[in-house]
């Protein structure tokens, strides 16, 4: 049976209706710049009707709104975070790659390639005129050159792994930071639901943060049914696993942890670095991610020993090692690599004689000096004696050249250094192949060959070696480069796709707040109408 101002009641809901849309048009337009936020759509439905008694069928009864859903296609969210992962991981090695090219500065007037020509351009000048004071002190000072271009190549890279290291716990803390927050909304949203209603807001927060995740590491999130609520409704939890194993599992988080190494992963790592492990103590596998680009940057030598199958820090310094110590023998010693070890294949400088300003005394002129040795206690370079200290077998003995080679293996790039015996006395710089023969430059000549020795380096002369080892690194930060847009560019393209559905179109929102502004204004028009009708109804029927 119909109420008597059954007409109003109807254009009251009608007002009610279109308030409510036009707050969610309100809350939408205040939200279009909020990062994260999916705009909101009010559910409207038509109230229940009612039977007329005479039979004749049924009665609207208004509209009403029901509740506010976000609009989302979760396809898309999973879709973003499979694309972020990889983003993550090749943008963080574009970004590293860059600065690793920076260091090696090629081609610049600081590079090797100048340093290079510089200390050969001095042994030129030496050869002009053995006696030269002059040219034996620019000799020393272009080797020290070439020396600390290594030294301080070298040490760079050491504060470079030193940051990415550092960079690895902040994003580690990071992970567990916003793992942390993903818990804490879980259970405010799972509270909030409930009572049957959609918690629109928090759920883009949490949206937000696994967005902020999957660039951090290989995460996978999901929601998973339980069973089911007292209501009947779906009880439906969410999850995150991070390389197979829960990070988030609803109300609670395993947080990750980094444990500072007690071995080196590889032999030109710095110290205490960090290996990332669960809370538990159990090894977590890091795939992808900002995290997996750390760490390959950071412990990758190609592969050797078991390390990350990529060319990062120890790639860089082990072959910055293979130079000095091959260029360092070579020069020194005459000493080739061959299949089996080291050949005694050409006089080196310790097979010369230095300048002997008084030929008519009788003393000999210097042998037996090595040119480059190494930094020793303090960082100051140790003697060419020093260098070859633990080798015990006669220089006849056919075991002599290993031993030699092996007290080689002491040099890294960054305690290379010219001998002190050199640093001390230019005089002892050898230039001639025979006793008191100042003119002679037999010795210097072979020592300058050493720059065009095909033979030296499996690349070739010394300047190939490291003109390929420049050439490789650009490739793969080019590679990384290319990677990095690609990947940045199928996530903007999901992203702009998720936009399209989630986002707020002011054109739109504008349009609908007309559009419930004149339901607003017709339902009032409605009620203002059966005002009208009952004043007839009350007021004039059957007055006057």
């Amino acid at each position: 049976m119909q109420q008597s101002f059954f007409g109003l009641n109807i254009a009251l809901s009608g007002l009610y209706t279109a308030q409510r849309n036009l707050d969610v048009v309100g809350h939408n337009l205040s939200n279009a710049t909020t990062p994260g936020y999916s705009r909101q759509q009010s559910i409207q439905s038509a109230s229940n009707p009612l039977a007329v008694m005479d039979g004749t069928g049924m009665v609207g009864t208004g509209s009403q709104a029901t509740g506010v859903q976000r609009i989302r296609d979760t396809y898309l969210d999973f879709k973003y975070w499979s694309e972020n992962v990889a983003n993550g991981e090749w943008s963080k090695k574009a970004e590293l790659m860059n600065e690793i090219q920076i260091t090696f500065n090629e081609p610049s007037q600081s590079g090797f390639v100048k340093i290079m020509d510089g200390f050969f351009d001095s042994l030129q000048e030496l050869s002009k005129d053995p006696s030269s004071g002059a040219a034996r002190a620019l000799v020393v000072q272009k080797a020290t050159t070439l020396a600390k271009y290594f030294n301080s190549t070298a040490t760079h890279f050491e504060q470079f792994q030193n940051d990415i290291n550092d960079q690895v716990k902040i994003d580690v803390d990071q992970i567990n930071i916003i793992a942390s927050q993903i818990q804490l909304l879980n259970k405010q949203i799972y509270n909030y639901e409930l009572t049957g209603d959609t918690a629109n807001d928090l759920r883009d927060s949490r949206t937000l943060l696994v967005d902020q995740l999957s660039k951090l590491a290989n995460i996978q999130a999901k929601e998973v049914t339980y069973g089911k609520l007292p209501n009947g409704d779906d009880d439906i939890h969410f999850q995150i696993t991070l390389g197979g194993k829960t990070l988030v599992d609803h109300f609670s988080v395993t947080k990750l942890t980094v444990v500072q190494r007690s071995t080196k992963l590889n032999e030109e790592d710095i110290e205490n670095l960090y290996d990332i492990k669960w809370e538990d103590g159990n090894s977590v596998n890091i795939t992808g991610g900002e995290l997996r680009g750390l760490l390959d940057v950071r412990d990758g030598k190609d592969g050797i020993d078991g390390t990350p199958i990529y060319k990062g820090v120890p790639y860089y310094q082990r072959k910055l090692n293979e130079f000095v110590r091959t260029f360092a023998i070579a020069f020194n010693e005459g000493y080739t690599k061959i299949d089996s070890g080291y050949a005694h294949t050409v006089a080196g400088h310790v097979d010369g004689y230095g300048y002997d300003g008084d030929l008519t005394d009788a003393n000999s002129a210097p042998t037996g000096i090595r040119f480059f040795t190494m930094l020793g206690v303090g960082d100051t370079p140790i003697s060419s004696a020093d260098l070859i200290a633990g080798v015990t077998a006669n220089i006849t003995d056919p075991d002599y050249i290993d031993q030699v080679a092996e007290q080689y293996n002491k040099i890294t790039a960054k305690n290379f250094s010219v001998s002190s015996d050199i640093i001390n006395d230019a005089n002892n710089i050898a230039t001639s192949d025979a006793d008191g023969q100042n003119g002679n430059t037999n010795i210097l000549k072979k020592l300058m060959g050493i720059r065009s020795n095909q033979s030296l380096f499996k690349e070739g002369a010394p300047e190939d070696f490291m003109k390929s080892l420049v050439a490789g690194m650009g490739i793969d930060a080019q590679q990384a480069e290319t990677f990095a847009k690609t990947q940045e560019a199928l996530v903007k393209q999901v992203d702009n796709r998720r936009m399209s559905v989630s986002g707020v179109n002011l054109n739109e929102e504008m349009t609908n707040m007309v559009r419930f502004q004149q339901s607003y204004n017709a339902a009032a028009r409605m009620i203002v109408t059966m005002g009208e009708i009952y004043d007839t109804l009350i007021n004039k029927l059957g007055v006057g």
